[in-house]
């Protein structure tokens, strides 16, 4: 089996002082003013739990959350024994733990399928990977994921994407989403459905009154969908990036949400575009 953190392990260490550094400053907060969030580790490499454990330590210091991690699983048996019985809000799933992949999917799908029939919907699980294949981003959302990031960012990013899945939000990294909605078009929309995900029997026209959307919201909508960036949209719609943004902001807040990739993952699951 190959080291899990791979080429990403030097990039790793170098971003660790500035994760660090970030957090350092609210060290003197207090800790009775913290949500504790109870955290489950899934993975094999000896590495890769310690990297996951350093950043962790750094995020002690937010005065408003604190991480507590409450199992450490090596194996699918474990992972099932342990979230039953520690019951975590957060579960970091490393979709290298594994030489097969199948093991891996085999895994968060059954988390996935353990939580839904206990109607645990506040239990997320985050996968971290190193693959960037459209195929496996796709399988890992399919399979139940609400975030998937890349190895490489962990130092950057791992907060929050963390804090995002926790409030409901689905976690793509810029990195990754276009090769995700490519795979969603490929694969077709059915794995929301297979991960708990309920698709809604709104027809598009429906779905777009029901959120009140304007025409032009709707357009900028599908553009983003389509992989645009805000530039590309304008070009296309004939407006300006500072008009693009504004309705960005309105799409957001009318359907909940607070990020592109979740603004887009809520659009197909409930076929608006």
């Amino acid at each position: 089996m190959q080291p899990i953190i791979n080429n990403s392990r030097s990039k790793l260490n170098d971003n660790l002082a500035t994760s660090q550094q970030h957090f350092h400053g609210s060290a003197s907060a207090q800790n009775n003013d913290r949500k504790i969030i109870p955290l489950m580790l899934v993975a094999q490499e000896l590495l890769f739990f310690q990297s996951l454990k350093i950043l962790l330590g750094f995020y002690k210091a937010n005065p408003s959350w604190q991480f507590n991690i409450v199992g450490e699983a090596e194996t699918q048996p474990e992972a099932i024994k342990l979230a039953v019985l520690e019951q975590p809000s957060l579960i970091l799933l490393d979709m290298d733990f594994h030489q097969e992949l199948e093991v891996a999917i085999n895994t968060l799908a059954e988390l996935n399928r353990l939580f839904n029939k206990r109607n645990q919907e506040k239990v997320k699980i985050l996968a971290i990977s190193s693959q960037k294949d459209e195929k496996v981003i796709f399988r890992a959302m399919q399979a139940g994921a609400f975030g998937y990031i890349l190895k490489e960012n962990l130092p950057s990013q791992l907060y929050s994407a963390m804090l995002m899945v926790l409030s409901g939000q689905v976690y793509l990294c810029p990195e990754v989403a276009t090769q995700f909605f490519r795979g969603f078009h490929l694969y077709g929309q059915a794995g929301f459905s297979d991960a708990g995900r309920s698709p809604s029997s709104l027809t598009s026209s429906d779905s777009h009154h029901l959120y009140h959307l304007t025409q032009r919201e709707q357009e900028v909508l599908e553009l983003l969908v389509k992989g645009y960036c805000n530039e590309e949209i304008g070009k296309g719609l004939y407006i300006t990036i500072a008009t693009v943004k504004a309705h960005l902001t309105a799409i957001f807040e009318k359907l909940g949400v607070k990020s592109r990739s979740s603004a887009i993952v809520k659009s197909l699951e409930l076929s608006i575009v």
